[in-house]
């Protein structure tokens, strides 16, 4: 069960029918084209992640308002992160959550992982914008916090789980950066084989990592999870504005952590192909007001607005 849970927060397949059929992502017999046929009936569903954004085709949402992210400035909830053999997983202490957004309720923040090509040689983002496919794509996965944990009924829940998708690009001229980028980064030495994991001991927040994206500014549809077993239990919000990061770190996913042991081959190109079916999609307003926050970070900006009005 506890395999069960693991695999459902990477958006990923139970154990058992992982096991019995396998999958991986572009070699051999078990790539993602064979997926809706071993693992349907999800897999060739109707609704299905990643998609093409095509921002000509999207309609204007005015509910699409601003989150709330609760604890995202926290520098001590990034706990473990560990590779799974498919991807590099970080968890999330309790107490982090989104709510807003134009979600129906609010939705407790349970880890977040990525999804990547080949350094920049090879494009590695799940989803794409205008056909364009960026370097690598970070996924925060969040279940409805009425299911207190429950992932299992979240999967079977047309919007149990709301998935907050970043796509990176790399920030040019530079190196090292951002610093929570390059903190982050230093524990892939620690966990080169698959269910190798390290507990994060640097003060990384959320926020930090999320640096200069306007989360204000997003698209939204409702679509799957993007590795079997496929369910259409996501809503998915993608960030129109990319997080930045140096060549050199961003490199470092592709070069130090691979799919099993240290003789098996390196971890690359760990994506899922764009789906067929063109799903409806929504956007914010172009200008939206800033994001919201909970916790230490609102209560500075009211002093700070009250004492500049002294």
């Amino acid at each position: 069960m506890l395999w069960f849970v693991a695999s459902v927060l990477l958006l990923c397949v139970p154990a058992e029918s992982a096991n019995a059929i396998g999958w991986c992502y572009h070699i051999g017999e078990c790539n993602d084209t064979t997926w809706p046929i071993n693992f349907a009936p999800h897999c060739n569903g109707t609704r299905q992640s990643p998609i093409d954004i095509n921002s000509s085709n999207v309609t204007i949402n005015e509910n699409l308002t601003d989150f709330t992210f609760t604890n995202y400035n926290n520098t001590g909830v990034l706990t473990k992160i560990e590779n799974t053999g498919r991807t590099v997983k970080v968890s999330f202490a309790s107490g982090v959550g989104i709510s807003g957004g134009g979600l129906g309720e609010s939705y407790d923040s349970l880890q977040f992982h990525l999804h990547w090509g080949n350094g920049t040689t090879e494009a590695g983002s799940e989803h794409t914008l205008n056909g364009v496919q960026y370097p690598m794509e970070l996924h925060i996965v969040n279940a409805k916090s009425s299911y207190n944990g429950d992932t299992t009924l979240a999967v079977q829940d047309s919007s149990g789980l709301a998935a907050l998708g970043f796509l990176i690009k790399v920030e040019p001229g530079t190196t090292d950066s951002p610093a929570s980028w390059k903190d982050l980064t230093s524990y892939l030495s620690n966990i080169t084989e698959m269910g190798q994991s390290a507990t994060i001991t640097h003060q990384i927040s959320l926020d930090s990592l999320l640096a200069g994206v306007n989360r204000s500014s997003y698209y939204r549809y409702n679509g799957s999870l993007t590795t079997p077993s496929c369910q259409e239990a996501v809503v998915w919000t993608v960030f129109k504005e990319p997080i930045q990061i140096s060549e050199n770190l961003l490199k470092l996913f592709s070069t130090s952590v691979h799919v099993g042991n240290t003789s098996t081959p390196l971890m690359v190109n760990v994506w899922r192909a764009v789906q067929p079916v063109a799903l409806p999609v929504q956007a914010t307003k172009s200008g939206s007001s800033s994001i919201k926050a909970t916790g230490l970070s609102l209560c500075l900006a009211a002093l700070c607005l009250a004492l500049g009005k002294r």
